[in-house]
């Protein structure tokens, strides 16, 4: 039962890559504890060396010294193998990125491949014709529903306009009522029969009163 509902473990994603570079950092941690401890030896050795001189014993202090001379050939070599194993640690991660970049140009290299299967020359070009004929039919649509005429259509709503307007006149002429006439006398038409108010004439003046003349007065005679 365990086993058949028990998770399932994920498959491991460690590369050989991956295991060679952690095997690179295991040796050069190894290399730089290694240093650490000539380095540690050769400051002892110093100090002996020195206590000897002082005691007085020269050749076995010559002897320590020639051993601390082979641990700093060593320590030297030491530094040449880690700079050695950090180049190829650095080498081999980058390849790892490398691959990568590969590994993802080719996926995008095979999906543009499909594509390009999808669309042809023949059918691309089909669509641009097609997408050109839409673009030149809407702006057709634009141009009439934005009320852009020409001079033709100008012309003949200028000729339908005026033939709406002689129906009119003519409706307005028809309902008119009919005025008997005299014999022999033309029938006049005013503006109120058709409709039309008469301008408006201002009011008569009231009549001026007139003054009375007075007689001119007589002068005395003078006695001669």
């Amino acid at each position: 039962m365990g086993i058949l509902f028990g998770k399932h473990k994920k498959a491991s994603r460690v590369t050989e890559q991956d295991k060679a570079v952690l095997q690179l950092k295991q040796q050069r941690d190894k290399i730089k504890q290694y240093q650490k401890k000539i380095l540690t030896n050769l400051e002892s050795e110093r100090i002996l060396a020195k206590k000897l001189l002082q005691d007085g014993r020269k050749e076995k202090a010559k002897l320590l010294l020639r051993k601390k001379r082979f641990m700093e050939q060593m320590l030297d070599k030491t530094d040449k193998q880690l700079t050695n194993l950090e180049r190829m640690t650095h080498d081999l991660e980058y390849a790892q990125i490398e691959l990568q970049v590969v590994e993802g140009l080719k996926v995008g290299n095979d999906a543009l491949k499909k594509i390009h299967d999808v669309l042809s020359i023949e059918e691309i070009e089909r669509i641009m014709d097609e997408t050109h004929e839409s673009v030149e039919k809407q702006k057709e649509i634009d141009e009439i529903l934005s009320g852009q005429l020409t001079a033709e259509d100008d012309e003949a709503v200028l000729a339908e306009l005026d033939a709406l307007v002689a129906e009119e006149e003519a409706a307005a002429v028809a309902k008119l009522p009919n005025v008997p006439a005299e014999k022999g006398e033309p029938q006049e038409v005013t503006a109120t029969a058709l409709g039309e108010e008469e301008p408006n004439e201002p009011p008569p003046l009231p009549p001026k009163k007139l003054k009375k003349a007075t007689p001119p007065k007589e002068e005395p005679l003078l006695a001669s």
